[in-house]
């Protein structure tokens, strides 16, 4: 059995999965199960930005209330292109396509990403900037993943990669064709999603992985079974019925955020007893 500790790992899930896992993690705290401190944090597209808000130091409540109420709530752009259901259409399309060669796929969908009209890398990274109470990285061990949209292959940032947090959270939240790549070192990254919704497998080789997903991902199974084989048990909370209801047609649109929050919220309290067993 490998002896490493806990990771907590979250997932992607656009401005209402960010709303939703912050929920989640305050749920829980408030019963007696805070997760925040676990020994590596991996983080996901939406789950990217938590870790960082969560490594931060910054209370879960005041987290929360900046997810849950309108007046505290950062500002985010409204995406004027494509739509969400369009994005996710083109990239199940090429999924199924290149099922034998996912990588081709991701750079199919790179291909795209690069060639999209979006809102320029500038205004969208002050949008992340807004998002995250410290700029710097944390002391504590962060995951964060992005893809590159030319090679389709996933790169994992840290702090020591070289790269500013605010770069890297921009890079793993630049949803494909909706958001810009993001430029590091001369080259483009989308989000971290487009390799695996969690990136679950990132935490093998840790005793115990809570992967808190806002998201379904045909991948989760086979990253399951990389953490198993390495020793490590693993739990997952998916998004209820209720939550899912929250996060509505477009987890990118700003008003998902309350409802989602408080979605979160009510399941983090209802899931405590269970994950505590786990986790303590």
């Amino acid at each position: 059995m490998t002896d490493k500790g806990r990771a907590l790992v979250l997932g992607g899930g656009g401005v209402a999965g960010i709303a939703w896992l912050t929920g989640l993690l305050l749920g829980l705290a408030e019963e007696g199960v805070d997760v925040t401190g676990a020994d590596l944090l991996v983080g996901t597209s939406a789950g990217s930005a938590v870790a960082a808000q969560v490594a931060s130091g910054l209370p879960l409540k005041e987290l929360y209330a900046r997810q849950a109420d309108p007046a505290l709530q950062n500002r985010e752009l409204v995406p004027a292109g494509v739509s969400v259901s369009t994005v996710m259409e083109i990239w199940m399309q090429l999924a199924v396509e290149h099922r034998d060669d996912p990588v081709a796929g991701r750079q199919a969908l790179g291909a795209r990403a690069l060639a999209a009209e979006t809102v320029t890398e500038a205004e969208r990274r002050a949008v992340i900037e807004e998002r995250l109470p410290s700029h710097d990285w944390p002391a504590r061990e962060l995951l964060v993943t992005a893809v590159n949209a030319l090679t389709g292959e996933l790169r994992v940032l840290d702090r020591d990669s070289g790269v500013g947090l605010v770069d890297a959270i921009a890079a793993s939240c630049a949803v494909p064709m909706i958001w810009p790549p993001v430029t590091i070192g001369g080259v483009r990254y989308m989000d971290g999603g487009v390799h695996s919704a969690n990136n679950l497998a990132l935490a093998a080789g840790y005793e115990r992985v809570l992967l808190a997903a806002p998201m379904d991902d045909p991948s989760l199974d086979r990253e399951i079974g990389a953490v198993r084989a390495e020793g490590g048990a693993v739990e997952v909370i998916r998004a209820d019925e209720a939550s899912t209801a929250a996060f509505g047609a477009d987890p990118l649109d700003p008003s998902t955020r309350t409802p989602s929050a408080e979605a979160g919220l009510a399941q983090g309290r209802a899931a405590a007893a269970g994950i505590a067993a786990f986790w303590n």
